[in-house]
């Protein structure tokens, strides 16, 4: 590192430490913007000592940020794209922090399976470029969860997508999923680089641009390929990332404590259940519950042979002998047949329910006309409701929630 930046940055620790956070967050963003440049990323400091880590999974490690930088094994890239999403990154540290938090959930989890495969830990990095670390994460594109799948490499690999699960969202499915394609793309490309520029640009795209490089006796490398600008930048918020965390106290940033020890497991559950009646029996609020199983579209999980849910290892104990006492139902909704074509509000206002209770519950729009034979999901008490006045509506069906199945085919349309 040059002295001028190691003196930068030895001042805004210690100014830091006199002024208090808000102060210095701005402080030091402002510093590391203007000498961002001129500070050595991190590959330049192990270079310099003549320190090369091995890669050692048997290692003990005291936290997770230690044992993912015992993983790390891409190639560094350099240069100003990496410079420059240094400076974005280090001139948000609220930012950096709030993604690195969100991470504690999912690390050790994603770690392990990248261990399991012999994979540079940098990938455990790539859900916060990805997604910010959000597994209800949705783009524009439709790309969802931690990895942003879109709906059709989804399907590629077999992550389930109906009406009432999308495993794009769900942390294990969607990781075991993700790990798979980049394993593929750089098998087929030989080069972590161009990997990644596949998993975000797509690898017949990449593949195109490398042998368009060859014919015209152009290098082949990522930076030498013509790509779209979200490509071009994709690689280098990784390094980036991957520099902060490699030496996270030259550049004033504090990593969350993050035990290297599992934060989650799965436990089967064959029954349907309600998402709300899950979180209680496990004693956690209904945020973090879906935070772990994001993957529900509905407020109901219907049950299935291969059905499980993930909770925190301490929570788990709990939801097994909770659920042992509990004597009441398990599912309280209900799946309702719409007797004719007809707008939401009439169908709100036969069942006693607000528009909005049967929109969320059933991803619908406030304006949706819905034709007759429509499937809704509705509390058990509107479909007693319902029951009372079978005789003013006749041709109402009531069915009990069953396992996940391809839903019957209806149609809705949207007015205005």
């Amino acid at each position: 590192m040059k002295a001028s930046a190691l003196q930068t940055l030895i001042f805004c620790a210690a100014l830091c430490s006199a002024t208090g956070a808000a102060a210095a967050d701005q402080a030091f963003a402002l510093q590391a913007a203007t000498n961002i440049t001129s500070v050595q990323t991190s590959s330049d400091l192990m270079r310099d000592n003549n320190a090369i880590t091995p890669l050692d999974h048997t290692a003990q490690t005291a936290d997770i940020w230690e044992r993912v930088r015992n993983g790390f094994a891409m190639r560094d890239l350099e240069g100003p794209l990496v410079d420059d999403r240094m400076r974005y990154y280090l001139a948000r540290p609220q930012q950096l922090k709030v993604m690195f938090e969100r991470g504690r959930k999912y690390m050790f989890h994603i770690v392990s399976e990248l261990e399991k495969r012999g994979m540079p830990t940098e990938l455990a990095l790539l859900p916060i470029v990805e997604s910010a670390y959000n597994p209800q994460a949705l783009s524009s594109a439709k790309a969802a969860g931690l990895w942003q799948f879109i709906p059709s490499t989804g399907k590629d690999f077999q992550l389930t997508q109906n009406w009432w699960v999308d495993e794009r969202r769900d942390v294990v499915a969607s990781t075991d999923a993700a790990l798979k394609y980049l394993q593929a793309i750089y098998e087929m490309h030989g080069d972590w680089a161009l990997a990644l520029a596949s998993y975000n640009w797509g690898e017949n795209a990449v593949a195109r641009a490398v042998a368009n490089n060859k014919a015209a006796g152009k290098p082949t490398d990522y930076m030498s390929l013509s790509m779209p600008t979200e490509t071009r930048y994709y690689v280098p918020k990784l390094q980036a990332l991957k520099n902060i965390i490699a030496h996270p106290e030259l550049y004033n940033i504090s990593l969350p404590a993050i035990p290297d020890q599992p934060y989650f497991t799965s436990i089967e559950k064959r029954q349907g259940m309600d998402v709300a009646l899950a979180a209680k029996l496990a004693e956690m609020p209904l945020s973090e519950f879906l935070m772990l199983n994001p993957g529900y579209n509905r407020p109901v999980m219907p049950g299935s042979d291969s059905a499980s849910i993930v909770l925190p290892v301490d929570n788990a104990r709990k939801f097994q002998d909770n659920l042992a006492r509990h004597d009441a139902p398990l599912v309280t909704w209900r799946t309702y047949s719409v007797p004719r074509t007809e707008r939401i509000e009439q169908v709100a206002k036969r069942l006693r329910l607000a528009v909005e209770e049967i929109c969320t519950a059933n991803g619908l729009r406030a304006r949706a006309l819905l034709a007759a034979g429509f499937t809704l999901l509705v509390p058990s008490s509107a479909a007693e409701v319902a029951i009372d006045t079978t005789n003013k509506a006749p041709g109402i069906k009531l069915r009990p929630v069953s396992a996940p199945a391809t839903r019957t085919r209806t149609t809705t349309r949207n007015r205005g």
